[in-house]
């Protein structure tokens, strides 16, 4: 039976074409995600022009807490309720003093474990108070520390206030 040099040169020409077709769709896969990744990287990890100092002495779950913002002014961050429950609506409530903000938003960090992505954005109630909900979620751990950083974003850049707080399961 002879071989039909015309049929076997035609399949080798499809299977480098879908060779080639398959090359350029992963290409073009690869260059997305990078515009994507790139894109994403100020929204998951913002620069932040300036930072508060933790302070040790701050406990959530006993009152509101105070910083100082760098450069003047102040930001005081509360959570209702204060035992902080997990699983459950909390209510965010931010005041400022001393700076003009035109948006804010609390960036919740587990401390020692990675807990996803929270960050819901406050809504203006006046023009020096914000509040918000959210929800924390659950952790295998039976205690689990915490960072809220609450970010303001102002003319000077974005201004950073963390605070650190526990969750109990």
């Amino acid at each position: 039976m002879p071989v039909n040099k015309n049929s076997s040169s035609t399949k080798l020409t499809k299977s480098k074409q879908m060779t080639n077709l398959w090359t350029t769709v992963a290409l073009l896969a690869l260059v997305l995600f990078l515009v994507v990744s790139y894109k994403l990287k100020d929204m998951l990890k913002p620069t932040v022009a300036a930072s508060t100092e933790i302070d040790a002495q701050c406990d959530l779950r006993k009152a509101a807490c105070t910083s100082e913002l760098p450069g003047g002014g102040k930001v005081t961050f509360s959570i209702a309720p204060n035992t902080i429950p997990i699983l459950r609506p909390l209510k965010l409530d931010v005041k400022i003093e001393g700076v003009e903000v035109s948006n804010v938003e609390v960036d919740f960090t587990g401390i020692g474990m990675d807990m996803g992505y929270n960050r819901p954005v406050l809504e203006p109630v006046t023009k020096t108070q914000f509040k918000g909900k959210a929800i924390l979620p659950v952790c295998v751990r039976q205690k689990m520390d915490w960072e809220a950083r609450v970010l303001l974003q102002t003319d000077r850049g974005l201004l950073m206030a963390p605070f650190r707080f526990f969750t109990l399961k």
